[in-house]
Formats: structure tokens, sequence, C-alpha cells
């Protein structure tokens, strides 16, 4: 999740130069207490001189030096300061100046007569100084010593008498800036143990961040799947046991049937989003880019929801824009199930909040992108609600009160637009409207035409499309299999049950059968397995269409597919759902069956 990085690797190169200009910064008050404890004796010296004006010369510098390292410490104070670079040749400025003051002050010694060798060790002293404070910047360090050195050297040297001076002199010139460069070179070492450590603390914080967002994340899913699941539940038993005759009550009326199978909807919708969060926020979950229309699905989910809004005494209208009508070239790219999940979030959300008055899905072209608005007249929000609406398990208090839901809609959307390569967007005002924005990715040159409904017909009467199939199922959950036999023979196909993987591969052996769907989990022979069985048999059943009926992991459904499935479906499963995988099944036989015949 991080980058890994040595102990004592070295800085960056920002980082070290900011530390070693507050390395610098922190010997400035040091070097300025030196030089003027300093003054006294160069002065003091200076007054046996037989050239007076070396003294107003040396009080002059001084006063220079004084007054340009006042203003440099006042100007690190402000905010300009934080350009490293511009503070950088601030600095380096400044201890040029004090090295340059060394050689003004050689240049006036050398002409002081008697004292002109005690002076110029006293200016080779300086230029020590100047090394040694220089120490904490290479770069600064490279540049200032030669030219603080080379006054009182050279001074030293120009003359016979004082050269043995000048040969102490540069030895302890050497000396120094031996010593300065191995202490600049321990100071880059702690430079990089600070880095080190301080990028240690940052991987531990991030650490215990995420640790603490997996917690909350995991609280607040037991906290609301508690709360949805116990109150739906509790309705959907109440009217259950009515329809049983149970305790003797009456038998329900249309009206609580209805409640009960909205109460059961809602679980299912909470659960299946809780689990595509858990899934997106893990990074598990996939998502396919392939061309659909998003005409033809937005008036799809309008036609499904408009019962629902009437019931409210809503308008639902649908506005699109001519250019993306059918028979034009260019389709939206991204998967087309999580946009269907994306818009009737959406729509559901406008029809569940809004009171009176209309809702608007306008669909248009927006340069390379595609973008569906849905817009509402419902209580609207602040924006400062908006913001908590897209947080995952928070759910507005002013208009959520008395609306089922788990305060996960908004955030998955906007995660799941973001995976194909999209947005969802907001805007709210209270009292007024809210209006809500998907953006996906359009390219022109697809052509993605629907089927109109003469030509589905006609596709589903061709010759070799099998109106009635021999299925087998492999589901060791009872309640499972129920339901999934019940939605297949609602659709005309004959069922036949196995328990467990390892009796489906078994039946599949002995008989004949159109198509197969197994279950990811199960004893004895799980959902890969078994596939991988039946794949590995001889007969035509070898070729036999493959639907994996998963839980929702990404893991689980790729195992599938790994071993031999050809279609992957969710669970829970609906009429809606079985009914599209099938027939995609059915269509892939018929292709098998071609090539097969074609080699």
């Amino acid at each position: 999740m991080f980058a890994e990085r040595r102990p004592f690797e070295s800085p960056t190169r920002g980082a070290n130069l900011a530390m070693a200009l507050d390395g610098q910064t922190a010997l400035l008050p040091y070097a300025l207490g030196v030089f003027a404890v300093s003054l006294p004796i160069f002065v003091w010296v200076g007054s046996f001189a037989a050239n007076a004006f070396w003294i107003v010369a040396s009080f002059v510098v001084f006063a220079i030096n004084w007054g340009a390292f006042y203003g440099a410490v006042s100007w690190l104070r402000g905010e300009a300061s934080q350009d490293l670079k511009r503070r950088a040749r601030v600095q380096l400025l400044g201890g040029m100046l004090w090295a340059v003051t060394v050689a003004q002050l050689s240049a006036f010694a050398a002409a002081a007569g008697p004292v002109r060798e005690t002076l110029l060790l006293l200016a080779t002293a300086a230029a020590v100084m100047c090394i040694f404070f220089s120490a904490t910047s290479l770069p600064a360090l490279l540049l200032t010593a030669p030219v603080a050195a080379a006054g009182p050297l050279v001074a030293l040297f120009s003359r016979p008498e004082s050269r043995h001076a000048g040969v102490m002199a540069w030895g302890a010139i050497a000396l120094t800036l031996a010593l300065a460069l191995v202490l600049n070179r321990m100071i880059r070492r702690q430079h990089a143990m600070v880095e080190a450590h301080d990028h240690l603390i940052e991987e531990r914080l991030a650490v215990l961040d995420a640790a603490e967002r997996t917690a909350r994340s995991k609280s607040d899913i037991v906290a609301t799947l508690s709360h949805e699941i116990r109150n739906g539940l509790t309705g959907v038993t109440h009217v259950l046991a009515a329809a049983a005759g149970k305790g003797g009550r009456a038998a329900p009326s249309r009206e609580q049937l209805n409640a009960a199978l909205d109460a059961a909807h809602d679980l299912i919708a909470v659960l299946n989003a809780t689990l595509d969060s858990e899934t997106a926020e893990s990074g598990r979950l996939a998502v396919d880019a392939l061309p659909f229309d998003p005409v033809r699905l937005l008036r799809d989910l309008a036609l499904l929801e408009r019962p629902h809004a009437m019931a409210k005494g809503l308008e639902l209208a649908v506005h699109v824009d001519p250019l993306l009508e059918r028979r034009v070239l260019g389709a939206v790219l991204a998967d087309a199930m999580r946009t269907r999940q994306i818009i009737a979030n959406l729509l559901g959300n406008a029809i569940k909040y809004t009171v009176r008055g209309r809702i608007e899905v306008r669909i248009e072209r927006r340069g390379d992108v595609v973008a569906i608005e849905v817009a509402d007249t419902g209580p609207g929000l602040s924006a400062e609600e908006l913001e908590h609406a897209f947080e995952p398990f928070r759910r507005v208090e002013r208009t959520g009160a008395g609306v089922n839901g788990a305060g996960l809609g908004l955030s998955l959307s906007r995660q799941l637009a973001r995976l194909m390569g999209g947005a969802l967007e907001a805007s709210s005002a209270v009292g007024v409207g809210s209006c809500f924005t998907v953006t996906l990715p359009f390219d022109e040159t697809l052509n993605c035409v629907a089927e109109t409904e003469e030509e589905a017909a006609q596709s589903a009467e061709a010759p070799g499309a099998p109106r009635s199939l021999r299925v087998l199922i492999a589901e060791d959950d009872a309640l499972n299999a129920a339901m999934l036999r019940a939605i297949l023979e609602q659709l005309g196909h004959q069922v036949v049950h196995a328990q467990n993987g390892r009796r489906a591969a078994d039946l599949a052996r002995i008989a004949d059968f159109d198509l197969l769907m197994l279950a990811g989990r199960m004893p004895v022979l799980d959902g890969p397995g078994a596939a991988a069985a039946v794949r590995a048999l001889d007969g035509k059943n070898r070729y036999l269409p493959i639907i994996a009926v998963t839980d929702g992991d990404a893991d689980e459904a790729r195992n599938c597919t790994e071993a031999g499935a050809d279609i992957v479906l969710r669970k829970p499963v609906s009429v809606a759902g079985v009914a599209r995988a099938v027939a995609d099944a059915s269509a892939l036989q018929r292709l098998s069956v071609a090539a097969r015949a074609a080699a």
C-alpha cells in the first residue's frame, strides 16, 4: 500500500534542502553572538595598526552585515520564506556576505603594519567561523568556504615573513573544512533518519485510519442491517402468519400483501447495496465497459417506475436529446447493469422523497459524455445536507424520517459512476428540489442499435431457439432452490434439482440437459469443482451452457468462470435476471453448436 523505504535512505531533495535551511536558521542567533563577541577583539587589535582607516572600515562593514542579517532574520519569519528556492538564495547570500567581509578585513589587515600578521590570523579565525556556520548546507559550505579562506591565505602567503603563519592558517582552514564536511554528512544522515521516522509515522497513521474506517463501516453495517432486517422481516412474518391462518388471524388484505412485498423488496435492496458497497470499498467490484443504448435503458426504467409515481400523484416525464434517439450512430461505453442500478436508485429516491409535483428525467449529449439528469420537486437539501447524503450510512434526518433505506444508495452510485469513467454530481435547494446528474463516456464511432419489438419477436421465433429447456440446478439451500425452480417453471422450463455439485456432475454424466445452473458454494463439491467436472465429461453435456449463481463475491465469480461457467448470476435472483441469463445461455449454446458443426 505504501512505497517501501530503507530506514536511512537519503531524503528527497526538497526535504533535505528544507532541513538544511532550518539548521542554518537555528544557528543564526549563535553566529551573530560569536561575531558580536569577536568585534571588540578585532577593534582592540586594530587600534595598534598603522592605518587608522582600518578601524573605521571594520565598524562600517560590521554595521552593514548586522543590518543585512537583521533583515534576513525578519524575512525568515514571514510567509515569503515558504518558498524554499528563494529562502536558499537569501541564506546563501547572507553567508557570502560574511565571507566577503572576511576578505575585506584581510585586505585592510595587509596594510596594518606591526599587527598585520595578528589581524590576518584573526581574519583566518573569522573564515573558520564562516565555514562552521555554513556546514549544515553543502552548497553553502562549498561556496562560502573558498571565498572566506581566500583573503587571509592570499595575504599571509604574499610576504615571506608571514608564510609560516600562512601554513598554520592553511592547516586550520583545511582541518575546519574537513570537520565541516564530516558534520554535514552526519547532519544529512540525521535528516534521513528524521524523514524516515516521519514517513513511518504517516504509514502507521494511515493504517490506523484505515482500520478505524473499517471498524466504523462494519459497525454501521451491523446497525443498519439489524434495524432494516428486523423491521422488514417482522412485517413480512406477520403477513405470512395471517396468510397461513396461525393464531386465528384473518387472511391478509391485498394492501397488507403489497406492503409485505414492498418490505421484502426493500430488504433485498438494502442487502444488495450493502454487499456492493463493501465490495467497492475493498476494491474488488468489477465493471464491464461495453456499448449500450442509454435511451432504451432510461425508458425501460421510467416505464417500471411510472406506476409508483402515479400512485403518489406525481408526474414522471422523460426528455431525450434528438441526437441520442434510436438508430443514431454512437453508444455509451459503460456497464449497462451498473448504469441501470444508478439510475434506478436516483429515480427511486426522487419518487420516495417527493410528496407533490413532478419528476423529470433528461438525457443529452455533452461533448464526449452523455449526461442523465434526474430532477424532482422534493424537499431539497442544503449544501451541508447534500454533502452528508453522499456519505455511506448517513441519512438526512430532516427528509429521511419514516423512509426505509440503508443510506448507501448515493455513495454507492457515485462509486459505480467513477469506476465506469464517469461522475455523479448533484445540486439542490431547500424547498425547491434536487437535481442529480450522471455523466458517462460516449463513443460516437460505436453503433449500438436496439432491437424493436417486432425484431425481438422474430428473433424469439427463429429456428433452433428452444421454447422449453431441460435445466439442471445444483443448490444446497432448499429455499434458494425452491425459488429458482419456481422462476424457471414460470418461464416454461423443466427443472431437475441436485443438492450438491457432485450429484449434479453425476446426473450430467447419465442424462441430457440443455442448461446447468449451479451455486458457487456447496458441500461435497462446490460450484467451480462441479463446472470443471462437467467440462471434463464425454458427450454433448461437455458443452452444456453453465450459469453460476453466486453470492456476489468477485473471487467466487472469477473461480466459477475460470472453471468453465459461461454466465454469472448474482443472488438473490429475480424473474427478469433469470430470464435474461437463460436467454444469453441459449444464445451461447446455439453459437457453440454452429461452431462445432463448422469445424
